[in-house]
């Protein structure tokens, strides 16, 4: 069973526990390493991925919103465990693409930990972790849309990973600052298109 993640750098630490002489990695080992509660994790890794040079691939972005989607939905629900269809768990990406990207990830990783702290824990329990999950369910159905404007889908993956980097360090204030950004963003988007 996967220890309880509580910070970027030990999340990175636990999906290097997957063979880097692998060819694929796919969803499914991504979610075995890191156990069955892993709604929060797995907002985190979506976000991370459409935030690095992995959201580059065509159709990155609709696939990472249909995933934090599936998992918002649930933690709607309250569901407890996460459950994703088999065709989903079975997408893989390269072994070597996805290692590369980790040790990419690991620099910012340190630099943003040291800025995480449980604080404000009423926005990111119960219904704090409801609103978020809502703004996430929104952010997942704009996805497929943000393939279009070059960039948008990484705007969205910041969002994405303040919000589960918020529910993995219990941190509150991350929560109300990527609540706040998002809020800017979607006014921003309206007076653009209006």
């Amino acid at each position: 069973m996967a220890n309880e993640i509580k910070n970027l750098s030990q999340l990175l630490r636990q999906l290097e526990q997957l063979a880097p002489e692998q060819d694929r990695i796919s969803l499914a080992q991504v979610l075995e390493v890191l156990g069955q509660r892993s709604f929060a994790p797995l907002i985190l890794i979506a976000g991370l991925i459409l935030f690095s040079p992995l959201s580059g691939i065509p159709g990155m972005p609709t696939l990472m919103g249909l995933l934090i989607l599936l998992a918002s939905l649930q933690m709607l629900l309250l569901r407890r465990h996460l459950w994703l269809p088999r065709w989903l768990l079975q997408k893989s990406t390269s072994g070597t693409r996805f290692h590369s990207t980790l040790l990419w990830l690991q620099r910012p990783a340190a630099f943003i930990d040291r800025w995480l702290q449980p604080r404000l824990p009423l926005l990111v329990y119960r219904s704090g972790t409801y609103l978020i999950a809502l703004v996430c369910t929104a952010i997942a159905l704009a996805l497929p849309a943000m393939e279009i404007l070059p960039f948008s889908a990484t705007i969205a993956g910041i969002a994405l990973t303040a919000f589960g980097l918020a529910l993995v360090a219990h941190d509150g204030v991350l929560a109300l600052v990527a609540l706040m950004v998002t809020t800017s963003v979607v006014l921003l988007a309206l007076q653009l298109w209006i």
